[in-house]
């Protein structure tokens, strides 16, 4: 009998250790998926592509003056060259729970250009829910020592 009792608590540490490992892992992979997308935000915005900023957007597609104002600021910030990321701030670093919040990007091209700092909205899910990132809105360029 106390064998048995032995592998079943084994077996359910085991089952234990390997669900928590997984949400945290989904947790912290969450920084990196806001990265990304921010990155591709930026992109898009640097080509001058504002229907492609919008397609980032999808919170923002639906309110007018969002479109308009993404639309303008995607004419003044194109310029060429590679999209470079000089520095990150994840809106979160973990969310457990459905968070909304700035992140802020420092970026600039490749060709010699000065570094544009602008804050992302971003909606991060937490690992129970789908550890997603839904990028809400992006702001005007701000003060380089600027917060959000």
């Amino acid at each position: 009998m106390q064998r048995r009792t032995k592998v079943t608590a084994i077996v359910f540490g085991t089952f234990l250790f390997l669900g928590l490992s997984l949400l945290l892992t989904r947790a912290f992979t969450g920084a990196g998926n806001e990265r990304a997308d921010v990155l591709d935000l930026l992109r898009a915005q640097a080509a001058g592509n504002a229907d492609g900023v919008l397609a980032k957007l999808p919170e923002c597609r639906k309110v007018p003056i969002c479109v308009e104002q993404s639309r303008t600021r995607t004419g003044r910030l194109a310029r060429p060259g590679k999209v470079e990321i000089l520095r990150f701030e994840p809106s979160v670093q973990v969310a457990m729970l459905r968070t909304t919040a700035f992140a802020r990007v420092a970026w600039r091209t490749d060709v010699q250009t000065r570094p544009v700092v602008q804050c992302v909205r971003v909606q991060r899910e937490g690992p129970l829910s789908g550890a997603g990132v839904r990028l809400i809105a992006i702001g005007e360029p701000i003060a380089g020592v600027g917060s959000c």
